[in-house]
């Protein structure tokens, strides 16, 4: 049976989840319906076409080889029933409190790792579709190339075919000719560690973050959506420079700072450090495997009361970022991940896991969707929020995503720590209106 080793980073993924800190990643995509049974019928269409998409059949199994010891592999589960990761629910008015609780429930791990949550609207004219999908069996990426293969098939030109990424199999032992290459590729990632290590040493020093930012795990999850109009974001960019992502991220900021002080928090001084990953994945390949990521790390200015101020640090921050490129700096510590040997990975997942809060206080995520209209069972698709797995010991995580002229942020909180989400969610659209009074002439 043909089996392919785990990337590094998706080991490590693997290895750092707990029964409180799943790592799945997740997205609510609601659909309109033509009538009270479009979720059934929904449900038995994705039963139906899981089975023929390859990459829902592969379940991650332990690795024992000499070359790979302590790894995992991807591999074709030979029992795979996709009735067991396809589930219709009962109706619901609240499609978000649903899937929160659906989204503390940690993946099967002897099976492959995905699920389908069904959920009809007790309307009758809307369902919604929680996918799931493990960390180490997809990226945002993947997991979307790999929902839209049970969803309605689109109508596009045919494209030539593009080269299929070989899969990772056991390391050969290294050509003695290649010993000096190897050397001086060993001391220049070395030295890439210590100034990557250096940044996240620099990165903690000076600047503060809030209480409110960190938790102590209690395996709960609450999740909230925001809606916003792309023409609003544009007209902020427009005015004041910049890209889109910079507007949206210094929203997170903005939205932060409102939530705390209606919390009656304090903000003097705080300045959460926020990682946005980057994908760093070969483009245009057929099968991707695995994750390959690196981030930026920046301080979102809370702190800050003007909003084009915060704004304007935002974007100063991230231009400093892509200056320096996406393999250094503190936001690229998931590089490191290449180094570790699979062992390590496994006997250190836990402590990485809990060192995530030493690393940053707030995970914000953008996530690419197709600009075309994608429906199951020719029910439209009207709304899409992303969902980011939650690192231990934080309260909070920010997915965005951008479909069909609207914008989408994914909201995960430990429910615990963070009983007020809603209030962070209007926070987010207040934001935005604040922006929009500042910059209209």
């Amino acid at each position: 049976m043909h089996a392919d080793l785990l990337a590094p980073l998706d080991l490590a993924f693997w290895n750092i989840e707990s029964d409180l800190h799943p790592m799945h990643l997740g997205a609510l995509g609601v659909f309109s319906a033509h009538s009270p049974t479009a979720g059934a019928h929904a449900a038995d269409l994705l039963a139906a076409r899981a089975a023929a998409v390859p990459g829902l059949r592969m379940r991650i199994r332990d690795v024992w080889q000499p070359l790979a010891f302590g790894g995992a592999a991807r591999e074709a589960a030979p029992d795979f029933d996709p009735l067991d990761h396809v589930r219709l629910h009962a109706p619901t008015d609240d499609f978000h409190a649903v899937a929160g609780r659906l989204m503390q429930r940690p993946l099967e791990r002897g099976r492959p790792p995905w699920e389908a949550h069904v959920l009809p609207g007790q309307d009758g004219v809307s369902f919604a579709v929680l996918f799931k999908f493990h960390h180490a069996l997809a990226d945002g990426l993947r997991a979307l190339k790999l929902a839209a293969g049970v969803l309605d098939p689109l109508d596009l030109p045919e494209r030539a075919p593009r080269p299929i990424e070989p899969p990772r199999t056991l390391p050969a032992l290294p050509d003695v000719r290649k010993v000096p290459e190897l050397v001086r590729g060993a001391l220049s990632d070395v030295g890439r560690a210590l100034d990557i290590g250096a940044s996240v040493a620099l990165s903690a020093l000076g600047v503060s973050s809030s209480a409110a930012l960190r938790s102590t795990p209690t395996g709960t999850r609450s999740i909230a959506g925001v809606d916003l109009d792309i023409d609003d974001v544009h007209r902020v960019r427009k005015a004041v420079g910049g890209t889109v992502n910079d507007v949206l991220i210094a929203v997170v900021a903005g939205a932060l700072r409102r939530w705390l002080e209606e919390r009656g928090t304090p903000t003097e001084g705080v300045a959460p450090r926020a990682l946005i990953p980057v994908s760093k994945r070969r483009p245009r390949t057929v099968a991707p495997q695995g994750n390959r990521l690196s981030g930026y790390l920046i301080r979102l200015p809370v702190d800050n009361p003007d909003p084009l101020a915060r704004l304007d640090r935002v974007r100063t921050a991230m231009v400093r970022n892509k200056d320096a490129g996406p393999n250094r700096g503190a936001g690229a510590v998931a590089l490191l991940a290449d180094h570790v040997p699979a062992l390590g990975h496994r006997l250190g997942g836990p402590l990485v896991g809990q060192a995530a809060r030493l690393w940053f206080d707030i995970l914000v995520t953008s996530v690419p969707l197709p600009g075309l209209g994608l429906r199951l069972g020719g029910h439209p698709l009207t709304a899409v929020y992303p969902l980011a797995p939650l690192a231990p010991g934080q309260s909070l995580a920010v997915a965005i995503s951008t479909y069909r002229n609207q914008v989408h942020y994914g909201l995960v909180a430990d429910a615990a720590a963070v009983p007020d989400l809603d209030v962070l969610a209007r926070a987010v659209t207040d934001e935005v209106d604040s922006l929009i009074e500042v910059c209209d002439p």
